[in-house]
């Protein structure tokens, strides 16, 4: 794969995974009256899905980037899902608070870019 098309890739498989990551973890906030253990079932078949695209990410990635920047850039990405996730799936308002909190964590992110 050439260097330019090295984080196209990864950064699309992550969004992928993480959208898989977000519906794993929280869809199931919206159906409070199943059984815990069937949401959990749910749950892992759908992250299943998630490293069906995390892994590879991770591997097209490494090299381009280093393991600190991988991360640093899938935390970003799960914080921009999470958000459309938490308002449109979720029907949450999104608070000023929660804005600053991420523009810390875009400013530690940056640091992490930084040569």
């Amino acid at each position: 794969m050439s260097s330019t098309a090295v984080p196209f890739a990864t950064i699309g498989l992550l969004v992928l995974s993480n959208v898989f990551m977000t519906f794993a973890w929280y869809g199931h906030l919206k159906f409070k009256t199943e059984a815990l253990y069937l949401v959990i079932l749910v749950s892992w078949g759908i992250a299943f899905f998630e490293y069906c695209f995390q892994v590879p990410a991770n591997r097209i990635g490494y090299g381009y980037f280093n393991a600190a920047q991988l991360k640093t850039i899938q935390e970003i990405i799960t914080l921009s899902v999470f958000v459309l996730f938490s308002v449109f799936y979720l029907g949450e308002a999104f608070h000023w608070k929660q804005g600053v909190g991420f523009a810390f964590i875009a400013l530690g992110a940056f640091f992490i870019f930084t040569k």
